[in-house]
């Protein structure tokens, strides 16, 4: 079965992350990653208006599931 390119997203995405957690064990430095990634993908989301609708839509469902993960332990 070959992979979606959302599958290979995710692959690359899970090896970064991992990459990044190795090299700084402190995850308060992690928050730049993130915050450089979400700079990132507001920049190009900013090239059409539909485009920044889904990224300020996946902002909030990035904000639920960081809530639900605080109350729940888990993803």
């Amino acid at each position: 079965m070959a992979k979606s390119n959302e599958d290979e997203l995710r692959g690359v995405l899970d090896e970064a992350a991992q990459e990044i957690a190795r090299m700084y064990d402190n995850p308060r430095s992690w928050q730049t990653w993130l915050v450089y990634l979400l700079e990132r993908l507001e920049a190009h989301a900013a090239d059409s208006a539909g485009h920044t609708e889904a990224y300020k839509e996946m902002l909030s469902t990035l904000q639920d599931e960081l809530r639900n993960r605080l109350r729940t332990g888990g993803w």
